[in-house]
């Protein structure tokens, strides 16, 4: 989350954010309400491990396979793009194919405890460009970190340089969090680290991203911005059930969601902000439920602190949730309603960042839209990346992105605006090579 940003060696860069706090060179690259919860989760719960795909395991060190095609193609903040980065983006952007492009707007889930071979073969032919480790994995920083340079060093190539893959998990603390055992800490609940001095909560958000990093990790899909009112506390399933919230006034959410994303940004990590517009004042999981619908929210409430905090430090990354926002966009699932991304977060609050989605692929909420449906939606409405669990959605929501491109020139040109987005966070990562 920065704003100043100067030149440093390799096309990387240093940062600060508006409230001083240094933030150094972030390196690597998801989910939401559907984060991954610690096993004896309740019915109704966040994703959990056996809601991720993969049976077989891939040995430490294992490469995705290689295409069966060649027609395909720190992070630092900032999400405002440097002459050099807009240079270096554009010439990848250009040299790719139409399928190339179309798979950097995919994030597809893997297990971080047993890969599944076919399921990464899925990923790799469709030119996926970002992965979201998933489920649970006791095995370690040194063990993770093996997994994760083996399928990166098979990432897609564009005039012969490699377009760098975003990898992301879910590391909150509490019961969601996708990484432990050897190197990495137990993380305490968002409930708990709401009551540290933020100064404390920087200092441990530091050390929880630089074992990320030592992981190969580059991004995290947290900190949770959504404010659950004390009123609601447990009964709202996706956050307050399993203490996921900071706190439950938006003074505290803003002071420790900016507080973690500092922590994250000093040891070169990226965050998201997520739910966007809040999660906080609905009571069903939209991973587990349909019609999930919150009837207090508006475009000027209060809970919206957070994230207008988090967009003025600079965040990169933001996460849209799947619930409908009946005093903002009745007619649309936030995923899908150009009013919630185009209008209030990109007009209103001015993000210039990439725009994620929950999960698509295995969600409940979404699941009367064919996968097709789904990521033409999300596009259209002026997302980047969609987020997908189930590698299996993948081809249909390629093909249904292509179909679109082929028949309207307005979409065409979201998607590359898009990819565009989406290759400057991986250039400011240090993972476009623009030597």
């Amino acid at each position: 989350m920065t704003i100043r940003v100067r030149q440093q060696p390799r096309s990387r860069r240093r940062i600060a954010l508006r409230t001083g706090v240094p933030l150094v060179t972030l390196a690597l690259a998801v989910t939401g309400c559907g984060a991954s919860v610690a096993p004896g989760a309740p019915a109704g719960s966040p994703r959990s491990p056996a809601a991720s795909h993969g049976s077989r395991t891939l040995g430490a060190g294992s490469a995705l396979p290689s295409p069966t095609s060649t027609d395909a193609a720190p992070v630092t903040a900032s999400t405002v793009p440097s002459a050099t980065a807009a240079t270096c983006t554009d010439r990848y952007l250009s040299g790719m194919t139409t399928a190339q492009r179309v798979g950097q707007l995919l994030m597809g889930g893997i297990s971080a405890a047993q890969p599944d071979q076919a399921q990464l073969r899925t990923l790799r032919d469709n030119h996926v460009g970002s992965v979201m480790l998933t489920g649970r994995s006791t095995a370690g920083t040194t063990a993770t970190r093996k997994l994760v340079d083996g399928f990166r060093g098979q990432a897609d190539q564009v005039a012969g340089r490699r377009v760098g893959l975003l990898v992301a998990t879910d590391q909150e603390g509490g019961r969601v969090q996708v990484l432990s055992g050897p190197g990495f800490s137990a993380m305490p609940s968002g409930l708990t680290q709401g009551g540290w001095p933020t100064a404390t909560l920087r200092t441990q958000a530091a050390e929880w991203a630089r074992q990320l990093k030592a992981a190969g990790v580059n991004l995290n899909l947290a900190p949770v911005a959504d404010v659950v009112p004390a009123a609601l506390g447990t009964r709202n399933i996706p956050i307050g059930s399993f203490q996921r919230e900071y706190g439950h006034t938006a003074d505290t959410v803003t002071s420790h969601t900016s507080a973690f994303a500092a922590g994250f940004a000093q040891s070169g990590v990226m965050t998201t902000l997520k739910h966007f517009p809040g999660l906080g004042q609905v009571i069903g999981n939209t991973d587990t439920t349909a019609n999930v619908v919150d009837s207090v929210t508006t475009a000027d409430s209060g809970s919206l602190a957070p994230f207008r905090a988090g967009i003025r430090a600079g965040s990169p990354f933001v996460m849209v949730s799947s619930a409908t926002y009946t005093k903002i966009d009745p007619k649309h699932l936030a995923a899908f309603s150009p009013t919630v991304i185009d209008h209030l977060l990109r007009s209103q609050l001015g993000f210039k960042g990439v725009v994620i989605s929950d999960d698509l692929g295995n969600a409940v909420a979404v699941r009367s839209f064919t996968p097709a449906q789904r990521a033409v939606n999300f596009i259209a409405a002026g997302g980047d990346m969609i987020l997908t669990v189930r590698p299996s959605t993948v081809p249909a929501m390629a093909q249904g992105i292509q179909a679109r491109m082929q028949q309207d020139a307005s979409f065409r040109a979201k998607v590359n605006d898009s990819v565009r987005r989406i290759l400057d966070a991986k250039h400011n990562a240090g993972q476009l090579d623009c030597g």
